[in-house]
This record gives C-alpha cells, structure tokens and sequence, in this order.
C-alpha cells in the first residue's frame, strides 16, 4: 500500500513537471542568425559598436558589467575601437580611487585600465533603486542564462500585454520568455531610442540583435581565437592522420612482402 502512495506521489509531480516545462517552452526562442555561431563563426564589429552604444544609453542606467575593462574595447576580436577611441570613452567616466599621501579617496577620470564604472556603489543601492529587484550584471549574462543570446534577443522582444485573466502587481510586466512571465524590468527598447552614430536605423529588432551580439562578446571575448586553435588542431590532426595511415601501408606492404 506504501509502495502504491509512493507511485502515485511520482506520477503526480513527473505530470506537474512536465506541464511546467511545457508552459515554460510554449514560446520557442528567436534566433536571428548569429554570425559568432558555427565552427568558423565572427563577431560583427560593427554590430559590436552599436551594440556597446547601446549599453551605454540604455542599458548602463541599471546594469553594470565590471568584468569588462575599457582596453578590451581595442583589442582584437572585440568591438575593436580604436585605441584613442577607447580612451575617450574611458575619459566620460569618474571613479572613486585612493587613498591619497593624505590617507583621503578621491575622485579621477577613468583610464584604460579601469573596470566598466557601474551604476550604483554597491548591490544595496542597486537592489534599493529598482523596488527591490537587483538588475544582474551583464558581463557574462549571456552564459549564465540557459539559451544563451537567443534568450536574451527573445527576452528583449517578448514583451506584450498581459493576457486576460493574469495579473500583474505595480511595476511588474509581462513577458512571454520570462519563465513565469512576469519580469521587474520594465521594456528598454523603444523605436528610436538611440541614433546610431553609424547611421543605422535603431528598430527594436536591430538594437536587441547589437546589445545582444555585444553581451555574446563581453561572455566570450575570446571566441574567435578558440575557434582559430579549433580549426588548426583540427587541420594538425588531419594530416597527422593521413601520415600516419600511409606509414601503416608502407609498413604492413613490407611484412607482406616478406610473407
């Protein structure tokens, strides 16, 4: 009789499980095309300009991304500004440094060197600023979500008005990826928001595709190199193959021979 309660007790959550997963992936994730996926896959440079723009307009009120420093910005394989280039996007910025001969913080204009300065001192500050929810940092966002930049693109465009019969408190929105579809974070994208220093048209689609491209590059900076190693070794074992496989025949030809 135990043993039965048991077996009904696994058949009633495996069902509750799978009805939430099912609702969880009712909606299937968009996914654009991203030219950083695939085997020989590259970051847009010019997608990762518009990208960093982006986050500096909008996305930068809120989240920080203190893993990234402002000479990654130059370097190869990233958004690659120029080095003068990043140096006056790190000169916008103040930190707090310190202490001085005197024993007393100061404030200065940020360098190269320094870390992406964040929005808020502290995650306290931060938690207090946006009603009680903590907006994550966005350094390695990308990884940390499970579906990768195809979540966060889907995450940015999902968001609607709530069906009927669903409810939302003060400062809660609705949005169709968001598992329990209810998200914090009000919709940051509005056509137009931001004038693209290149000229492009900022559509809603066009910014989530840039921040989102961006995000994949501040998750993964060396993606690229990975994938040149890849293709070598690769190349490397192929021919260490055919070496190999050629010395076999030569080998066995001669024992056959003797034979």
């Amino acid at each position: 009789m135990r043993s039965l309660k048991s077996l009904l007790l696994v058949l009633v959550i495996s069902i509750y499980s799978y009805n939430g997963t099912a609702a969880e992936r009712s909606h299937e994730l968009l996914s654009p095309g991203w030219s950083f996926k695939g085997f020989f896959g590259k970051f847009d440079r010019a997608s990762l300009q518009r990208g960093y723009q982006v986050y500096t307009e909008v996305c930068a009120a809120c989240h920080s991304m203190k893993y990234l420093s402002y000479r990654n910005l130059s370097e190869a394989g990233g958004p690659e500004f120029s080095v003068e280039q990043a140096k006056i996007i790190a000169s916008q910025f103040e930190l707090t440094d310190g202490p001085n001969s005197d024993g007393e913080m100061f404030t200065r204009v940020a360098r190269l060197s320094d870390n992406f300065v964040g929005p808020y001192e502290n995650i306290q500050a931060a938690t207090a600023a946006n009603g009680g929810a903590y907006p994550p940092d966005m350094s390695v966002l990308v990884k940390a979500r499970k579906g990768g930049a195809d979540y966060i693109y889907s995450l940015l465009l999902g968001y609607e008005e709530a069906p009927e019969g669903i409810s939302l408190d003060d400062g809660v929105y609705y949005n169709k990826y968001m598992a329990g579809n209810k998200i914090k974070m009000s919709n940051p994208l509005s056509e137009g928001i931001v004038t693209y220093i290149d000229g492009t048209e900022a559509t809603e689609e066009q910014m989530a595709r840039d921040i989102t491209s961006f995000l994949a590059w501040a998750a993964e900076p060396h993606l690229e190199a990975r994938h040149k190693i890849g293709f070598r070794a690769i190349i490397y074992l192929i021919i260490m193959t055919v070496l190999v496989y050629f010395s076999m025949k030569k080998l066995w030809s001669r024992i056959e021979s003797k034979i």
